[in-house]
Formats: structure tokens, C-alpha cells, sequence
């Protein structure tokens, strides 16, 4: 991976919502989407970061996505609700579900918020942590066009439907895990290749049913394998049902490719919020303390030959996080590959683009 001189947080972060302003985007909208987007970057996330604008800004300007759209409540009750994100950009529905579920939790203890007809989600777990930071631990899941196999299958059965949670904490970064329920992200396999990188033989199944290290064929001719195999399947199939079947939104082969698709069509992508306030349910200085006491014993746990010790998740991601935010953005060759593209599309310029 050939990586950039580093970007700072701010500029990047400029570029992200002028670009998306110059699709009718308000403000406060392109601010929420360049939040997602360059955090995720400045975690080391790059697959799901700014990489991803250059096809939001095409979905965007074609009418796919519609730069104007808020989410709406479509139905509640006092802990749960339903919302239509309205083909808006899947942060923006993601961010308004995150925060009415933990608005409904902080009166019930625990709330649910499906999400219906949205875009393309990103890196879920950038909205489990806003929830945990908001005193809430978050569950966080999503869905996709198939392009996962399950155990027996030659072709997808499931998307690499993400799942994520945030757990907050007093004194330090939320711990929070995200990951996709297929053995790795599709966009991994996009990156590996356009690198010219091989890819190992447990991330792909060919059309006979077997692994293979072709990255070419993806995802026309292969599929990706589940994550641990049935465990990964079957929890691929539970983030189905919270995000998609219980709301009421499109679901497997009728969840729209965003990236390949006609970009003037939706792509009704559907996620879940949960969230569980722990100062409802527990108190606070209790469960935190609580929580301190089994972080120090997971990190006191006897080291192996040549380990620098147990990290919590989420943990790697926090320290290159703070790095980043203080030193700039170590952006790879294909991120800013893609960065020039958006830049070409809307004329939106930077001096460390060129």
C-alpha cells in the first residue's frame, strides 16, 4: 500500500463538504456525511471512507440519492420507531436513527429504530460510537446486495451485512467493534486488486463452490465466504431480519447495487439502531467501574511470544484517530485516485490533490 503525505483532518474534511454542496446538499447535512466519512479515514478505515465519495457524488448528482432528503418517522411507539430515510445518504439516516433511538432509550431504557430506503450505510460502527458516547450502549446493523455465500452455496445468499456496537465509558474512547459478517469487505477485495495485491484463498468463493484467490472475479463470478463459516452466515441472516424484515424494507436481490447499478435508481439499503441507556438500566459509575476492572484484567492477560499485549476493539482504531487528528491523514494511492475523480466531477480543488 503506497501511502500519501499526510492530509490534515480539517482540509480534508473541507473538501468532503464542498464536494457534496455542490449537489444542493445543506450544510449541516455535507457536515454529518464529511464527519463519517474522514473519521473512518483517520481511524485507518479506508475502504469505507472518502474512497466511497466519488460513488455518492455520482448517485447524487444522477437523482439516485436525493441531496435534499431528511429522514421521516414513518411509525412509533415510546421505543421504537420506523424511519424512511428518503433515499437520502445513508449517514444522514444512520445519524438520525442513531440519535432517536438514544433520545426514546434515555425515557425507556432501551429503544429500536429500523431504517428503511436509505443509501449505502459506510462504516457502521462510527454510529455505535456516537451512540456510546451519548451514554448508550449501541448495536448497529445493515444490509446489502447479496454478494456473501453461505455454507453450501455456489452463488451469494446474503449481503456482507455489517454489524457493529459501541460501550461507553467514563474516562476514555467508547469501546466498539465493526464488523462485516462476510470474511472480509467487498471493498477490501476491490482495493487488493486495484493494488495489484494477492488476496488470500478464505475471502472468495468461486462459481464451482470452492475458495479461490482470484480477485478478479468478484463480484461477477465469485462471491465472498461467510465470516467463520455458519456462525458468520447466521449472523449475517439476523442483521437481515432487525435491518431489513422487521421495518418493512427491501431485503437481499431487491436491495439495489449502489456502486453498479443505473446511479439514477435508489438503492432502498435498510439498517437498525439499537440502543440501551445504561444510566436507565444501571448506574453509571457502577457499570463503569465495573467495565474498568474486566478492561484491566483483559489487558493484564499473559502476553504471547512476540505480542504487544490484548487490545480492546476498537482500540488500534481510537490511537490512530487522536494521530490523525493531530498530524493529518496518511491517505493510500487509491483514496486519492478516487479524491481526484471527485474533484474532476465538481470542480471542487485541492492544493494536496495535485
Amino acid at each position: 500500500m503506497t501511502i500519501s503525505e499526510s492530509i490534515p483532518f480539517d482540509q480534508l474534511h473541507r473538501f468532503v463538504a464542498q464536494s457534496l454542496a455542490t449537489t444542493s446538499m445543506p450544510d449541516e447535512q455535507a457536515r454529518i456525511v464529511a464527519d463519517t466519512l474522514v473519521s473512518t479515514d483517520a481511524m485507518g478505515v479506508y475502504t469505507h471512507g472518502t474512497k466511497l465519495l466519488i460513488g455518492y457524488i455520482k448517485k447524487l448528482q444522477a437523482g439516485g440519492y436525493d441531496p435534499r432528503a431528511l429522514p421521516a418517522i414513518e411509525r412509533q411507539g415510546p421505543a421504537w420507531a420506523i424511519l424512511d430515510g428518503k433515499s437520502a445518504l445513508g449517514m444522514i439516516g444512520c445519524h438520525a436513527a442513531m440519535e432517536l433511538a438514544v433520545q426514546k432509550a434515555k425515557q425507556t431504557g432501551i429503544a429500536y429504530v429500523g431504517l428503511k430506503a436509505t443509501a449505502h450505510v459506510g462504516a457502521i460502527g462510527y454510529y455505535a460510537s456516537l451512540g456510546a458516547r451519548l451514554g448508550c450502549i449501541t448495536m448497529v446493523t445493515g444490509n446489502d446486495i447479496p454478494s456473501v455465500a453461505a455454507p453450501g452455496s455456489r452463488t451469494a445468499v446474503l449481503g456482507s451485512n455489517p454489524i457493529a456496537y459501541g460501550i461507553p465509558r467514563l474516562h476514555a474512547d467508547p469501546i466498539f467493534l465493526d464488523m462485516a459478517t462476510a470474511a472480509t469487505a467487498g471493498g477490501k477485495v476491490y482495493a487488493a486488486c486495484q493494488r495489484g495485491e494477492p488476496i488470500p484463498d478464505t475471502w472468495l468463493i468461486g462459481p464451482d463452490g470452492r475458495p479461490t484467490t482470484d480477485g478478479s472475479l468478484y463480484p461477477a463470478q465469485a462471491s465472498l465466504a461467510p465470516m467463520a463459516g455458519h456462525k458468520g452466515y447466521g449472523i449475517g441472516l439476523w442483521c437481515e431480519i432487525l435491518s431489513a424484515i422487521l421495518p418493512g424494507g427491501h431485503h437481499t436481490w431487491n436491495v439495489g447495487s449502489w456502486l453498479f447499478d443505473d446511479p439514477s435508481k435508489p438503492s432502498n439499503h435498510t439498517a437498525s439502531i439499537t440502543a440501551i441507556d445504561v444510566s436507565v438500566i444501571s448506574d453509571p459509575q457502577r457499570f463503569d467501574t465495573q467495565l474498568q476492572a474486566l478492561v484491566d484484567q483483559i489487558h493484564q492477560a499473559p502476553r504471547a511470544e512476540g505480542s504487544s499485549g490484548v487490545l480492546l476493539p476498537g482500540e488500534r482504531e481510537w490511537s490512530r484517530f487522536h494521530l490523525a487528528k493531530s498530524q493529518g491523514i496518511p491517505l493510500p494511492s487509491d483514496v486519492l485516485d478516487k479524491l481526484k475523480l471527485v474533484a474532476q466531477s465538481t470542480g471542487i480543488v485541492a492544493d494536496w490533490l495535485r
